[in-house]
């Protein structure tokens, strides 16, 4: 399969899993921003020391810097039959600068219902002397640990409803223009990861 492939879903849906599958599956390398700008700034280059000027005071990094970056990440090797792009683009806007430089040709979009979101986060607690995720319903920690887990603070419900908030205002528009360009697949998140894995899998054999 050639092109790239964009991933996108709320937070808390499952990517990071699915995104390791679907390398596994397609030997195209994930490409996150996050990663790519703390790279791109730990080497120094052009456009990380313009990140970094960005990062320094606090600012949001503009999708020209984001798109240069892409642009110089799909000129390595490993990229020459395409990534996959985890997390971006987020907007109608980047997504329209992606294609300039990008050959894109399927979009999953993992979907889950927003109150499944909530349970699954708000319920996320965190042993601090090993970093281990458990969850109070669904990887219940052992008795012995249970009163040192602590809540992570972006994982009350007042945060995790502002960022589903924000996801739905960007992304719903983000996939219907996707779904226009006969280039969106939606999975059901809600299930379990080997059903999600599986449902992806046939969506790429389609393609």
């Amino acid at each position: 399969m050639t092109g790239s492939i964009v991933l996108f879903g709320p937070p808390g849906a499952g990517k990071g899993t699915q995104a390791g599958r679907i390398v596994s599956l397609t030997g195209k390398p994930q490409v996150s921003t996050g990663d790519m700008l703390r790279a791109a700034v730990k080497a120094g280059s052009p456009m990380g020391l313009a990140a970094k000027e960005y990062m320094d005071a606090g600012l949001l990094v503009p999708d020209e810097v984001i798109i240069g970056l892409i642009e110089e990440r799909l000129q390595q090797d490993d990229a020459s039959s395409g990534v996959l792009f985890d997390g971006f683009p987020r907007t109608i806007p980047q997504a329209e600068s992606l294609e300039q430089i990008a050959d894109v040709t399927s979009v999953i979009s993992i979907e889950v219902p927003d109150e499944a979101i909530v349970n699954r986060i708000v319920g996320r607690r965190m042993d601090p002397e090993t970093g281990e995720i458990y969850h109070i319903i669904f990887n219940p920690a052992p008795a012995e640990i249970a009163d040192r887990l602590i809540q992570r603070k972006d994982d009350t419900e007042v945060t995790v409803r502002a960022r589903l908030a924000a996801f739905h205002e960007q992304t719903a528009p983000l996939a219907q223009w996707y779904a226009d360009r006969n280039l969106l697949v939606t999975v059901d998140g809600n299930n379990d990861i080997e059903i999600v894995a599986s449902e992806i899998q046939e969506a790429l054999k389609s393609l």
